[in-house]
């Protein structure tokens, strides 16, 4: 796939089929991605691949502790918006779309949760990579170059007709992932990203999100 129509063609995928991903597909989809810019070839990232009974394992522990009302306590730096700025809004707006089409009233609170505890199943994609990096690195230090890779594998993983979703729910409960994936104290747990075949058919996949015209966003400086 030409790299234009990737960057134009990608997208957040919150609905996949059951088949699973094969081992050596993410294998090389990681290794093309470890191709990823970083500052002076540091390579911070770090990926735990999770499937199968490790994976379910996640997910209900997850939805366990959502529901019982544990706060989620993510070990990377929380992004927030301000209530009256255009990035609020560019979400709010992202948010109407999503609920319009799986037809989530506002005044729902059911069908909000149900929603709500999907992102921390991973959407139900049939495989999830977890990004982190060492707790010896400072807390924002890597965070560009993990951004970095994980763009990269989610360009990457339309060539092998997968579909991803960027995701913060589910690193929400880290020691969730201490447990199941094994991941040591010593790391940082940073994103998600769930992977998986995509179901077209499911209503969240048909969303669009808009993006600004760069003459909006841009200054050019020092041409005729």
């Amino acid at each position: 796939m030409h790299i234009i129509e990737a960057v134009n063609r990608r997208k957040s995928i919150r609905g996949y089929k059951p088949d699973p991903v094969p081992k050596q597909v993410l294998e090389q989809i990681l290794e093309v991605a470890s191709h990823a810019p970083s500052a002076m070839n540091t390579q911070p990232w770090e990926f735990a691949v999770l499937t199968g009974e490790v994976l379910e394992n996640v997910r209900r522990s997850n939805v366990d502790l959502l529901r019982s009302g544990v706060l989620p306590n993510a070990e990377h730096v929380v992004t927030s918006w301000p209530k009256e700025s255009v990035y609020r809004e560019r979400q709010v707006n992202l948010a109407k779309q999503l609920f319009q089409l799986m037809d989530i009233p506002r005044e729902d609170t059911e069908k909000r949760a149900k929603w709500l505890e999907r992102g921390f199943r991973y959407f139900d994609a049939p495989a999830a990579i977890i990004i982190f990096t060492d707790r010896c690195l400072t807390e924002s230090g890597p965070l560009l170059d993990i951004g970095a890779v994980m763009q990269t594998i989610c360009l990457v993983a339309l060539d092998f007709g997968l579909a991803t979703c960027i995701e913060d729910q589910g690193v929400a409960y880290p020691e969730v992932l201490r447990k199941y994936a094994r991941i040591p104290e010593s790391k940082r747990i940073i994103a998600a990203i769930a992977i998986g075949y995509p179901d077209w058919d499911f209503p969240a996949n048909r969303v669009e999100s808009e993006r600004e015209p760069i003459g909006k966003v841009t200054t050019w400086l020092g041409f005729d």
